[in-house]
């Protein structure tokens, strides 16, 4: 009868803030070289900052879904597969990222204009991926509690 009640019953992985810090980081680097890559490749072109701001959030994107995809894949995970399993542990991760830290920098005085010479420009995105990883960090814990997020990455591994 136990066994019964048990059937319709997912276990899921515990949740740690130690797992969720992890989870958070590996998305904070994706994001991180996208942001930078795109403030980059935008500022190079002459780009203004509409353009410049949304090649850095699809680049984070990119490299977020990268970083994981590659993991999954040396798991021996199909192509299609891999990229489901990406897309379903990092798209809420990344674009809460990517919502905190690009309104950190919206509201920042200064800092949409500052360029890459600009000690502002640095600082200013610094604290705002690091503002965004502390919001973040919860999201995760309460994503991998669930069975969602990089709880589908970890059942690769």
């Amino acid at each position: 009868m136990q066994h019964e009640a048990h059937a319709g019953h997912v276990h899921h992985p515990a949740s740690s803030w130690s797992m969720a810090v992890q989870a958070t980081l590996h998305c904070l680097t994706g994001c991180a070289i996208g942001e930078v890559l795109g403030m980059v490749i935008g500022t190079a072109l002459g780009w203004g900052n509409l353009p410049t701001t949304i090649l850095a959030i699809v680049l984070a994107f990119f490299f977020g879904y990268s970083l994981t995809l590659r993991g999954v894949l040396r798991s021996g995970l199909g192509f299609r597969a891999a990229v489901q399993v990406a897309l379903a542990a990092d798209t809420l991760s990344i674009a809460v990222m990517e919502l905190v830290d690009n309104g950190v920098i919206v509201l920042w005085p200064g800092a949409m204009d500052a360029e890459l010479a600009d000690l502002l420009f640095w600082g200013a995105l610094a604290i705002s991926l690091a503002i965004a990883f502390v919001v973040t960090v919860p999201v995760n814990k309460w994503m991998i509690g669930r069975g969602k997020g990089h709880a589908v990455v970890h059942r690769h591994h």
